[in-house]
């Protein structure tokens, strides 16, 4: 899938999994009480370099650092760029 960003160095392209609306005991989140998720899919991943060999592939499922990356809007999906390092897992 070519997204049309194409990360540099050990850098990943994600897109956030939307959180749930709705708590296990059936109440619903308003947009406010919702936390941004941290699980996402990866959606291009950079070259590596010499010293940081890329270990993730597009449409890996990861868990990443709460405040790591930058987000971006791109024709009109909104996506964060970061650091392979702020990956935290891959969710198998």
């Amino acid at each position: 899938m070519s997204i049309g960003i194409k990360p540099l160095g050990a850098r990943v392209v994600i897109k956030r999994i939307e959180a749930e609306e709705k708590t296990a005991s059936g109440i619903l989140l308003t947009g406010a009480a919702k936390e941004k998720p941290q699980i996402a899919e990866v959606l291009a991943v950079g070259p590596g370099t010499e010293d940081e060999k890329m270990e993730l592939k597009a449409g890996d499922k990861v868990i990443f650092s709460q405040y790591a990356g930058t987000d971006v809007k791109y024709e009109g999906e909104e996506v964060s760029i970061m650091s392979q390092r702020d990956i935290l897992a891959i969710v198998e």
